[in-house]
């Protein structure tokens, strides 16, 4: 009977509930596994007792990443960790958008801001400021060019904390179509989802947003999927990745990544109930290796 630990956190006012961890846990149960949703951060795991530790909704890493990453480190070198530590520890850091861009994955056009940095802004068009370290649109903002001076306290404020920011276009084209979520799993896709605008004109930095809004059921078009592909074959060392979101939108040309998403991206199997089989024999499969 193989051993998996589906790893979440603690509950607490800026995390959202995880509605597939249950849903999961009683499938791999029913599968024959011993499973169990574990925090990251509690004390006493012995994760090396864990045939397969799968990341599933830590989703208070990003405001502890030094800690986070971390654990992830030190669970890597005692049992197989999904994803694997070295994929957690670059993609928790947005500048892999970059990293993309060089590979001739279309991206979102980003530019990064270190603390310490200057703060210089578009001076035309709407943008969008957020953490280069950051989920659930956290610290994340819109802003219209008459803004500056909000614009520039909000990446202050991320500074001070030891963030890196983030800015970008606003790109009109998720007002349209949305934004869609190609998710992969066992090197497969899974399903797909479109939802709509999370930033809001005006809603401050520090509100706390609805993350997947008008969420709904999606069939992605061949370029879609083209692109999806193309970042994944990017991700650096072509590791086997167990899970995998790409969030596209519409920009200059056809789809852009606007992240990639290979540390706890949500699966959404509340809308995709039908796609519980393939995710635990995907885990039971990794777990028996």
């Amino acid at each position: 009977m193989p051993r998996i630990a589906l790893v979440t956190c603690r509950p607490g006012p800026e995390v959202s509930a995880d509605r597939d961890l249950p849903v999961l846990v009683a499938a791999l149960t029913q599968a024959g596994a011993d499973a169990q949703a574990v925090e990251w951060d509690r004390d006493g795991v012995d994760w090396g007792g864990f045939d397969l530790v799968v990341i599933r909704s830590t989703w208070d890493y990003s405001w502890r990443a030094a800690e986070f990453l971390e654990w992830v480190t030190a669970c890597g070198k005692v049992t197989r960790l999904a994803n694997p530590a070295e994929v957690v520890r670059w993609n928790a850091d947005k500048r892999y958008l970059a990293e993309l861009a060089t590979a001739g994955v279309p991206v979102v056009p980003t530019r990064y801001v270190a603390p310490g940095e200057a703060v210089e802004l578009p001076s035309d068009g709407e943008f969008v400021v957020k953490p280069a370290s950051g989920a659930g649109a956290r610290f994340a903002a819109r802003y219209t060019p008459g803004r500056h001076d909000v614009a520039v306290r909000h990446v202050r404020r991320m500074h001070a904390e030891g963030l890196t920011a983030m800015v970008q276009p606003y790109v009109e084209g998720i007002d349209v179509s949305g934004e869609r979520a190609l998710q992969y799993f066992g090197g497969r896709l899974l399903h797909a989802s479109r939802k709509g605008a999370v930033l809001a004109r005006g809603t401050a930095y520090d509100e706390r947003k609805t993350a997947h809004p008008g969420l709904e059921v999606w069939v992605p078009t061949r370029q879609e999927l083209a692109v999806a592909e193309r970042a994944l074959g990017a991700v650096p060392g072509a590791p086997e990745l167990l899970y995998a979101r790409v969030d596209l939108v519409d920009g200059q040309g056809g789809p852009r990544v606007m992240e990639l998403e290979l540390v706890e991206p949500n699966l959404f199997l509340s809308l995709h109930a039908a796609s519980v089989p393939r995710v635990v024999q995907a885990v039971l499969a990794a777990a028996g290796r």
